[in-house]
């Protein structure tokens, strides 16, 4: 007869936690120590979690996520159902300003691929705004960049080098540069921006 501490092995088991932990951790060159300086929890606790010996709590859990970037989700994804497609409709996607609680927005965007996990870049249809004034607010992120313009008159800013861009024209650079966006003109300016850090 299987006991309950059976079961909730078994079941956790599925989802290879701890493999899924170390490979995090591989990916980003970091030594078990070098988590548990970033974790508050020991090199021995993170050895055990990934060799399978212990089941971690949520709230370690989550602590070792917020490290590496990735929501919760990652760790109980079932690989045999990972969602390896991610099927966004346009009557699903949702509109933001590029930062919230400002008022000359630059750009809106709606995010592309939600709905995959894992995912290994970042997609968005960028809205350009017509800026109230010529001054633009220049941002940066780690990685790179690469824009397509699908409609419109776009300047680019990146470092101090401004580039103009026309419908179709497309532009790939380093995003740790500081970088900004301009609609060039009254008529609609939309891309697709695609980041990968």
């Amino acid at each position: 007869m299987t006991t309950i501490n059976e079961t909730i092995t078994n079941g956790l088991g599925r989802y290879s936690i701890g493999e899924k932990l170390r490979a995090l951790r591989l990916r980003k060159s970091m030594g078990l120590v070098e988590l548990g300086k970033h974790t508050g929890l020991s090199a021995a606790l993170l050895s055990k979690l990934e060799r399978g010996k212990l089941f971690p709590t949520l709230p370690t859990l989550l602590r070792i996520a917020m490290v590496f970037g990735v929501g919760l989700e990652y760790f109980f994804a079932d690989d045999r159902k990972r969602r390896v497609v991610g099927v966004v409709r346009r009557e699903d996607r949702i509109r933001f300003p590029e930062r919230p609680g400002i008022q000359e927005v630059q750009y809106f965007f709606e995010c592309l691929d939600y709905r995959s996990t894992e995912r290994k870049l970042s997609a968005f249809f960028a809205d350009f705004q017509e800026p109230p004034s010529e001054k633009t607010k220049p941002h940066q992120h780690a990685g790179v960049e690469f824009l397509f313009v699908i409609k419109g008159s776009l300047t680019i800013k990146i470092g101090a080098e401004e580039h103009q861009l026309e419908a179709e024209d497309a532009i790939y650079f380093d995003s740790a540069v500081l970088h900004s966006y301009r609609r060039r003109g009254p008529k609609p300016c939309t891309g697709l921006i695609v980041t990968v850090a």
